[in-house]
This record gives structure tokens, C-alpha cells and sequence, in this order.
């Protein structure tokens, strides 16, 4: 893949094995892209350990006071650029009402356990 052929242009971080880029789509302020320049698992197994080690320094850096990490991977998981990147999108208090479920929300009414009808049967205490 060329890195002209993308459609994020804002370089945080250029290196050997990946480029970090501002995501041109953002969800929350400091969302950014790890895209492997190889599509490997070594590679990508490295992007995920640089979005864990930035998304920790985003929080003790600025007033976010979580970050979440994922990947799409096919088009029903949502993947728009078919080539692997890895998302590091940091999260604020106050961003949602109730955020407990995390990455569950990617599915509407899904993401709170708790509450969704969907678990109405799951046994929580």
C-alpha cells in the first residue's frame, strides 16, 4: 500500500514500521491511527503496543482519563480503509452518559450490560 493512496495526511509520527496519524473522522480530541507500513503480525502486533503505550501517556498528559484501542477488521466490523490500522481514541469523563461497556456500543443497545434488554438473563452479582 502507498501512503498517498490513504486519506489521512496529518503525520504525528513517522517510523520504520508505522506512521500515527491525526484521524481525519475523529470521535473524541487525540484520536489517532497506528497504520503499519507492513500488513504483518509482527508489525501489527507492534502498532497495538505503541497505541497501549500512547494511549497511557495521553492520559497522564492531558485531561483525558481513559483511551480505548480497536481495530476493524472486514466490512460489517465497520472497516472503511482496507488496510489494518489500529485506533486510539482517548475518552473523557463526561464524553457519554454511561460509558460502561466500552467497545460493546459499536452495536446499539449493546454496550451497557447492565441495562440493555439484550442481558436480561445474565446474572451480574
Amino acid at each position: 500500500m502507498e501512503f498517498k493512496d490513504i486519506p489521512w495526511k496529518d503525520v504525528v509520527i513517522d517510523t520504520k514500521e508505522f506512521t500515527i496519524f491525526n484521524d481525519g473522522v475523529p470521535v473524541t480530541p487525540g484520536h489517532e491511527l497506528i497504520v503499519p507500513k507492513e500488513n504483518s503480525f509482527r508489525v501489527i502486533s507492534i502498532c497495538m503496543r505503541t497505541a497501549y503505550t500512547r494511549g497511557a501517556e495521553v492520559v497522564r498528559t492531558t485531561d483525558a482519563t481513559g483511551y480505548n484501542i480497536g481495530v476493524n477488521c472486514g466490512l460489517s466490523a465497520g472497516q472503511t480503509v482496507m488496510w489494518p490500522h489500529v485506533h486510539l481514541i482517548p475518552r473523557y469523563d463526561g464524553d457519554m452518559e454511561d460509558p460502561r461497556g466500552g467497545i460493546r456500543h459499536v452495536i446499539p443497545d449493546r454496550g451497557n450490560y447492565k441495562t440493555s434488554p439484550h442481558y436480561k438473563d445474565v446474572k451480574l452479582d
